[in-house]
């Protein structure tokens, strides 16, 4: 018998989506923190390179910080400013944990040039696409789904590219790693549904192709 506390896997699927307010009242347990990015280091990684690094941040000077450098001065056009610094900015910083999931990509051209697999010249032209930042991304979306099955909310965004170096100039993040996406965790409160849900799921038939794609 699995814990009762826990849900199935079907329904963490259903209860998953992106939440953007946070109970400020309610801190997350260590204990709970912890599980959750260990489950994202059960991810799969090309090679078991593992080139991923995850920043988590829970003090609140540490978690203004990140607010401080992501979104604070030119984010690159008006329609940004508006959107980063708004009613979306207000109620994220509401979120008692934050993750940052950053990639490594020297660790992939490095791992893929030992003995047994053999790219030498550590070219970046033998990867048809980036498996660094996609392996971090399936962390990224193992911790997700493990705030959901803890009834926890989250939702992962993106670091303005303007702003990319001042957040790791803030918090010292070392050259080779780059910040693919954040994840924001804590307990939900009331929140708005984003006006993008509106257009509905694709339909099965359009997306999934079996044996041809027409």
């Amino acid at each position: 018998m699995g814990d009762p506390g826990l849900m199935d896997f079907e329904e963490v699927l259903r209860k998953r989506r992106m939440v953007r307010s946070y109970d400020p009242g309610r801190p997350v347990a260590p204990e709970i923190v912890d599980k959750i990015v260990k489950h994202g280091l059960r991810a799969p990684s090309a090679g078991f390179s593992q080139g991923w690094g995850f920043l988590v941040l829970t003090e609140q000077k540490d978690r203004d910080l990140y607010w401080s450098s992501t979104t604070e001065g030119d984010l690159g056009d008006a329609a940004a400013d508006e959107a980063w610094r708004g009613d979306w900015l207000t109620r994220m910083r509401t979120a008692p944990v934050i993750i940052v999931c950053l990639s490594n990509k020297s660790a992939y051209l490095e791992r893929y040039a030992q003995p047994d697999k053999g790219w030498t010249d550590r070219s970046e032209d033998h990867w048809p696409v980036p498996y660094w930042d996609i392996d971090t991304g399936f962390a990224a979306l193992l911790m997700h789904l493990s705030a959901v099955n803890e009834d926890l909310g989250s939702c992962f965004f993106g670091v303005p590219v303007p702003k990319v170096q001042d957040f790791k100039d803030a918090f010292g993040v070392p050259a080779e790693y780059t910040p693919i996406g954040t994840l924001t965790v804590g307990y939900r409160a009331a929140d708005k549904r984003s006006p993008s849900l509106k257009r509905g799921h694709r339909p099965v038939d359009d997306v999934v192709h079996h044996g041809r794609w027409a």
